[in-house]
């Protein structure tokens, strides 16, 4: 919740409830008025900074030492400093014990999907890592219209959950002796519309590309 805001600040006020965030916004510079990225050239993520863009100063210290601000947003205090580029205004109706569960996950699957990806309505969608990421991108296919969403996981207990995300079909690649871009392509005629990868892993994003038909 907003305790004060400083000179200049407009973008919120004390009250508002807010989310913090480490890749900010300019809302200036190309990437913040692009569609397909949020890599702010001022306020993207950055663990050497540390310190307060307009001063190059902390906000904070113990016993006259300064201690830096973590990745801008310095979450794991009860009170921070951030630039306003890095709070994002929440609706007060939302319980604040349950949005702050969402992370970034929800925001970087449901946004891949479908700002980036944009699978037609009825398309066919490949979702690789069935993890928080993993669900909110299961459920930006089926709110685009997919008609098939296949979920690619290697822990078989995670299936139950993500058939409530969408997810109508499920891979796990230790179930077959053969590279799961071809088990895809076989059970969609050649390949997916589109794929999305939320894992992490050179493997499955190789596998992601390579499932896609021609």
């Amino acid at each position: 919740i907003v305790e004060s805001v400083g000179e200049g600040v407009t973008d919120v006020k004390p009250g508002d409830h807010v989310f913090p965030i480490f890749t900010g916004e300019c809302k200036e510079c190309r990437h913040c008025k692009s569609e397909e990225s949020n890599m702010c050239d001022l306020l993207r993520i950055n663990t050497d900074r540390g310190v307060m863009l307009n001063d190059g100063q902390s906000r904070f210290s113990i016993n006259g030492q300064p201690i830096f601000h973590f990745v801008g947003t310095s979450t794991f205090s009860e009170y921070t400093v951030l630039h306003v580029g890095c709070l994002a205004k929440i609706n007060e109706e939302a319980p604040l014990d349950k949005v702050c569960v969402l992370s970034c996950g929800i925001s970087t699957g449901l946004g891949a999907t479908l700002n980036v990806a944009k699978p037609k309505k009825g398309s066919t969608v490949a979702i690789f890592g069935l993890g928080a990421v993993g669900l909110a991108a299961a459920e930006g296919a089926r709110i685009a219209g997919a008609s098939r969403i296949i979920g690619v996981d290697l822990n078989p207990k995670r299936f139950d959950e993500a058939r409530k995300f969408g997810v109508t079909e499920f891979v796990n690649p230790k179930d077959y002796n053969k590279p799961v871009q071809e088990v895809i392509a076989e059970m969609t005629g050649g390949g997916v519309d589109r794929s999305v990868e939320c894992t992490g892993s050179i493997m499955a994003m190789m596998s992601a590309f390579e499932c896609v038909h021609d």
